[in-house]
């Protein structure tokens, strides 16, 4: 063994050794060859030189190129003014010169003086020679050819070896499928217990899972393996962590790529990968292909297409989509992918017989959002005290990676605290950090500005207190948190459906802003920004997308397939167009009087909540009761609930489930 453990360490061979040997002899050569010698030459000046000739030291001048080398005579190097020439030179022998190097300067110039000293009788010898040195000649004559050699053996060898990369990585092999392969060998931790809530969806994977486990128990009635199923749903719902359930699950191969994995500059080459990764998979089947974020390759064809020329996106999807419906039920080979653009992907990619299943994977609710805390509560220390069902009821129209973000900031903070357990408090934290930002307490606002800022908060607080179907407030803050100067939270309620007093509601709760500035100081400011896109959106949505507008009446100008976002065309008259920005605007403009009519009414109230949020700079629902009293329309709610929402310094909500893409409700913070 300790033979092998010996050989192992030897340093394995290696080709650019032989290229450093190569250019280190050449530079080696270069440098030694030619007029120079191994002994030390002293430098020295013309003045001097001539010196040491009219005493008739020299005994021999060589003038190469721009320099003069000096060869004393045997009596001239017994002289003292010269101890410092080397006697012997490195190799021991005697030192027989050139034992001085000078530049003389200008050739004619030297000349002359050195026939003046041949004329006056001095005895010595000179001779001019171009300088040689053949080595460096052909130095620099080869060096270009072994040059372009080396970078030659270097591509080929890189094209050649399959290298860390995988084969996909070398340019003889692009046309391979990227695909990562999971199997027995790898050892997936993933399983279905990690996947928390999804109750439905689970249940359809599962059973694709089955199917590949045992498909006789559905071949022996008759019935087929589902060819594809598709994962749909908002981003951070779960639909990547599904997938990767199965790889855990299924214990059969699992290649797992994303959509984009099939682009490459070269034409031709997403269609190849997609033929390499279909004959893998019908290699070792039974198998299951995972496409994430299918939309890069999957988008409708012929849309957008401005240039008319055939594209390679385009390509790569024509043959997935043969590859799907061409192989058969028995190579049990089944494509699930992935993907929050299901409105743009192509028709022929859904219909039945390609992806024969549609999974929609929905934000959670309630019930499902406990379910996920306990998942990634797992790894965190926490108090015995904390209360599951009330961060659940906290975090309305968050999905699981948004609780995910939650549990992860709230750890960061205790942490931060020095907490040896995170609690209750830092959950909470967590919830206002993620939703509205980091404060920013050190921010330099001016008095007037603060007085603004506090008066519009408190517009937002008093309308939705004084309105039946405004979210109940939770907390109000002039503190700067993220791009805000102030922000209001609300607890929303998870609704299905919205009716019109709801919406509007809302939208006079939003103007209250912007109204309470008008009414306390006859003027308004560019702080309603936020509140004003909220609004203008929900108008538009009444009126356009839900039909829930008299003067336009049961009409929907929304598209859910998405095909109108590549037109350059209304699917409306420009009467229509105008008839449409009225009435948007007449919603508006009466959800704004409306809020002023009832900040009016209660000024002297608004004031005096304004005064203590300025005292304060953060109040919550107890604040709003001792002023305005209980909500005679509050609705019966849980005791405990309450009590909690009441003594915590932090309740926040964060996003609605909204049923469609255009907003209904939304909840967030409100910049000022």
């Amino acid at each position: 063994m300790a033979n092998e453990n010996s050989s192992n360490k030897k340093p394995k061979f290696n080709a650019y050794w032989i290229y450093a040997v190569l250019i280190v002899a050449l530079i080696g050569m270069t440098i030694f060859n030619g007029d120079n010698s191994w002994n030390e030459v002293k430098k020295t000046n013309l003045s001097d030189f001539e010196t040491y000739l009219n005493n008739g030291d020299v005994k021999q001048l060589l003038v190469v190129g721009r320099k003069a080398r000096v060869t004393l005579t045997d009596e001239a190097l017994q002289k003292e003014a010269h101890n410092k020439v080397p006697k012997n030179t490195i190799f021991g022998q005697k030192n027989l010169g050139p034992h001085y190097e000078f530049e003389y300067g200008n050739l004619e110039l030297f000349q002359k003086r050195l026939d003046n000293a041949k004329a006056k009788g001095i005895d010595f010898q000179y001779d001019f020679r171009t300088p040689d040195n053949r080595w460096g000649e052909y130095l620099f004559t080869f060096l270009p050819i072994l040059l372009f050699i080396g970078i030659w053996i270097f591509i080929m060898r890189r094209m050649s070896s399959g290298g860390a990369g995988g084969a996909g990585g070398q340019i003889f092999n692009i046309g391979k499928s990227k695909a990562k392969l999971f199997d027995e060998k790898t050892n997936t931790k993933v399983s279905f217990k990690d996947v928390a809530g999804l109750e439905g969806a689970k249940e359809e994977v599962q059973e694709i899972v089955d199917f590949l486990k045992n498909p006789d128990k559905y071949t022996a009635l008759g019935g087929k393996i589902p060819k594809g199923a598709l994962l749909v749903g908002p981003p951070g719902t779960g639909k990547t962590l599904l997938a990767k359930a199965v790889a855990g699950e299924a214990k059969v191969p699992f290649f797992s790529l994303s959509g984009s994995d099939f682009v490459e500059m070269f034409v031709g080459v997403g269609a190849s990968r997609v033929r390499d990764l279909f004959k893998q998979a019908k290699d070792k089947s039974p198998s299951i292909i995972f496409i994430d974020e299918i939309d890069a390759i999957g988008r409708a064809r012929g849309k957008n297409n401005f240039t008319g020329s055939n594209d390679e996106r385009e390509n790569t999807l024509n043959q997935l989509l043969t590859e799907m419906d061409g192989f058969g039920s028995k190579d049990n080979v089944i494509v699930v992918a992935a993907t929050n653009r299901a409105d743009i992907l192509d028709k022929a990619l859904m219909r039945a017989g390609r992806f024969d299943r549609q999974i929609y994977v929905d934000l959670p609710d309630l019930r499902e959002r406990k379910e996920i805390f306990e998942v990634h509560l797992r790894p965190i220390k926490t108090s015995e005290t904390l209360d599951l069902d009330f961060l659940a009821k906290q975090t309305p129209g968050f999905s699981g990676a948004d609780i995910a973000n939650v549990c992860n900031e709230a750890a960061l903070i205790a942490a931060r605290q020095g907490k040896k357990a995170v609690n209750k408090q830092d959950f909470l934290d967590a919830v206002d950090r993620i939703v509205g930002g980091l404060e920013k307490k050190n921010k330099i606002i001016t008095p007037q500005e603060k007085k603004t800022i506090a008066f519009h908060e408190a517009g937002h607080a008093t309308v939705s207190w004084m309105l039946e179907h405004a979210a109940p407030l939770v907390k109000v803050t002039i503190v700067p948190r993220g791009q805000s100067l102030g922000a209001a939270w609300y607890l929303p309620e998870e609704r299905l459906i919205v009716r019109p007093e709801q919406m509007l509601d809302e939208m006079c709760a939003a103007l209250g802003g912007r109204a309470a500035e008008k009414v306390i100081f006859d003027q308004i400011s560019t702080g309603a920004l936020s509140d004003l896109e909220k609004v203008t959106k929900q108008a538009r949505g009444m009126v356009t997308v839900y039909g829930l507008n008299d003067k336009i009446g049961n009409l929907t100008y929304y598209d859910s397939s998405g095909q109108t976002d590549y037109g350059f065309s209304k699917p409306y008259s420009e009467e229509t167009a105008q008839v449409i920005d009225e009435e948007i605007s007449n919603i508006i403009e009466a959800q704004y009087q409306r809020a002023i009519t009832i900040l009016q009414e209660s000024k002297d109230k608004l004031t005096e909540l304004a005064e203590r949020l300025l005292e304060k700079e953060v109040i919550f629902k107890d604040d709003l009761e001792k002023i305005f009293g209980k909500r005679p329309f509050e609705k019966e709610i849980d005791a405990e609930q309450e009590q909690e929402s009441s003594e915590n310094d932090v309740e926040a909500s964060g996003r609605e489930g909204d049923v469609s893409e255009e907003p209904i409700g939304d909840t967030k913070p409100k910049a000022s």
